[in-house]
């Protein structure tokens, strides 16, 4: 690996959590990370090595890439953007991609594994990390982003072009066949100079669809040169694709570009945070854009997701609506209320600051009033940017979402149920309307979001000590549910089409993700949303040990080692794998109970009764990665 220009800025960090609330990304650079360069190196051969033998490349067969993950700079990093003891989602492409002669579509990443639909959290609730082993020149193809695009999208309710996990922008791009095609290399009907200029009918494209938003600060960015070692972290909601190589096709095979991605997530909240005013730059040096005129319903989503990133709780209202008469405060109210209406996809930055701004109005009973009307439009759009809003309003907005649950439309109750996992406390009347909801409703896609809320609850009652004593029964709701809820086959199979063009059935009404099995036997092409948002809650709740579960403890576990032998679902057993891990390893009380050490006395045991292991997520769970040497290096 040679060494390159000094490439792009990296970030500070003491702008990590203003840039990340903003533009939606942040760049580290290799000497941040606090760890030698020789790991770098050595990912590197290893994966280049595996790569001309046309070998399996995974964590477990170069497992320096778990020291990356454990680096004390990308640690901290991680921790002030999504807060301590943070997890990775199992199975969900945790290894190398490497740059060739095509053009991905412009997408937002499925949210849940493989395609799985989940709720976009404007919170910092989900990140994901890039990692480059060797340099990366401009031509190399390195991944093209789009900052400022994070708290913006599409209808996927209705519109089925975004059924799937992920949400699209320019669809008619992958109908087209376009994305088949290869821009560079030899098969390539473009001429060098068109590839090397960015001329190609596939760049016009690509950059169309990013200014054809109309949204404001949108520009396509590719993160180069950079050198070995640097890690792009960006917003879970961040549109971005693979981007095609530019330089000589037949130096590829001796130069791969190679890039490893992980899906990070939030398992707890900030404790006794300190937030202040934020001044927003006037340029953004590293996209290369002007901000001076950025309008105020952008910022307004931006300061109160740097307040919250800092806090996890609402910031104050905006210094211009505190000082409102009620009279102008109305005014504007039923202004921003107009605006929240705005037709359009082009108008979902105006509807998305209108219902900040509304939160932000400097009284909540106006603020839940105008944003409990727009819930109930039949405008997807409106209903989802009063759902933030409402969520941005905190947890006054508890009774909004409360009655929402109660309501006959599948979309409302589900906004309800997220509502209450993004903003309000852990409480008997909240608890009762999630289990009600994750045992009894008739939408799946509904059930999923309740299993999700759980944990988004308890690491809230965590943070604030408001309402721990209720988590055992949302274990206990937990367990239940995974004793109800069944496989399905998976909607690709089962309609035999690709997964980007599944369609919901009378089984179910959500996107629960593409086959994946690893060619394993014991797996089948099978998935349940419900389940997965169930175990993805467990991992969040059993980050903070054991003492919190009261006497759900031991069936608990015994339903965890059930699904680790028996599921058929791979992604599940990723993460019942992860949560057992969580329990073992992290610190108990000096009188811990009996069931935690013997589960630490037979963890190695217990990851054994799956073919295949997450080693990523269990390393980042608290395992000592000495523990892959008792596996075969593929699984």
């Amino acid at each position: 690996m040679s060494d390159t220009p000094n490439g792009v800025p990296y970030t500070t960090l003491d702008r990590l959590i203003q840039d990340f609330a903003s533009r939606g990304l942040v760049l580290l650079s290799p000497e941040s990370l606090d760890i030698s360069p020789d790991v770098h190196q050595r990912v590197y051969e290893k994966e280049l090595a595996a790569y001309r033998d046309k070998k399996p490349v995974t964590p477990s067969s170069i497992p320096a890439v778990l020291e990356v993950l454990n680096a004390p700079g990308l640690v901290d990093a991680c921790n002030k953007l999504v807060g301590e003891n943070w997890a990775i989602v199992p199975f969900t492409h945790n290894a190398s991609f490497t740059s060739g002669p095509r053009d991905q579509h412009w997408h937002k990443d499925d949210n849940g594994p493989y395609n799985g639909r989940k709720q976009r959290h404007h919170q910092s609730v989900q990140l994901e990390m890039l990692y480059y082993p060797q340099d990366v020149r401009e031509n190399m193809g390195p991944t093209a982003t789009i900052p400022y695009s994070q708290y913006w999208t599409y209808n996927h309710e209705e519109n089925h072009d975004n059924f799937a996990g992920a949400d699209h922008l320019d669809f008619n791009y992958q109908l087209s066949g376009m994305e088949r095609q290869h821009v560079s290399g030899p098969d390539s009907e473009y001429s060098v100079e068109d590839i090397v200029n960015r001329n190609t009918a596939h760049d016009v494209r690509m950059r169309d669809a990013v200014t054809d938003t109309g949204w404001p600060l949108v520009k396509q960015f590719e993160a180069a040169p950079l050198r070995a070692g640097s890690v792009l972290l960006y917003s879970h909601n961040t549109f971005h694709r693979g981007n095609h190589r530019r330089d000589d096709w037949r130096t590829w095979p001796d130069n791969p570009r190679f890039m490893w991605r992980f899906w990070i997530y939030r398992t707890s909240d900030v404790v006794d945070g300190i937030a202040f005013p934020v001044s927003w730059p006037t340029d953004d040096e590293l996209i290369g854009i002007d901000l001076s005129n950025v309008s105020d319903d952008v910022t307004e989503v931006w300061r109160y997701n740097d307040h919250w990133i800092r806090t996890t709780d609402a910031p104050p209202p905006r210094d211009t609506a505190a000082k409102l008469s009620p009279e102008a405060r109305q005014t504007e109210a039923e202004a921003l209320f107009d605006q929240l209406h705005a037709k359009g996809d082009d108008a979902e930055p105006q509807r998305v600051g209108a219902a900040y701004k509304l939160a932000s109005i400097g009284d909540t009973a106006v603020s839940t009033e105008y944003l409990e009307r727009a819930l109930y439009t039949d405008r997807e759009s409106v209903r989802r940017a009063a759902t933030y809003g409402l969520i941005a309003v905190g947890s006054d907005a508890t009774d909004v979402f409360l009655e929402a649950t109660r309501s006959s439309a599948k979309w409302v109750r589900k906004a309800g149920v997220y509502g209450f996992g993004d903003a309000s406390p852990l409480t008997e009347e909240v608890l009762s309307a999630v289990t009600g909801l994750l045992s009894e409703d008739q939408s799946v896609y509904v059930r999923s979001v309740a299993a999700g809320s759980l944990g988004c609850l308890v690491r809230r009652a965590v943070a604030t000590g408001e309402g721990t004593d209720l988590i055992p029964r949302c274990v206990e709701a937990l367990i239940e549910s995974l004793k109800i809820e069944e496989n399905r086959p998976t909607m690709d199979s089962a309609q035999n089409r690709s997964i980007k063009f599944a369609r919901p059935t009378d089984d179910s009404d959500v996107c629960e993700g593409g086959s994946v099995t690893f060619g394993q036997d014991r797996f089948q092409k099978v998935r349940s949303a419900v389940r997965e948002n169930a175990l993805w809650s467990a991992v969040i709740i059993c980050s903070h040990g054991a003492t919190l579960l009261g006497d759900t403890l031991e069936p608990l576990i015994g339903i965890l080692r059930d699904i680790v032998r028996t599921d058929q679902n791979v992604i599940s057993v990723g993460f019942a794998l992860d949560t057992l891990t969580r329990l073992a390893t992290i610190k108990q009380p000096e009188n811990q109970p009996p069931e935690i050490a013997s589960l630490s006395n037979n963890l190695t045991e217990i990851l054994g009764e799956s073919p295949v292991r997450a080693w990523e997520s269990l390393v980042r769970a608290g395992l000592d990665p000495t523990v892959l040497t008792q596996f075969s290096p593929q699984t």
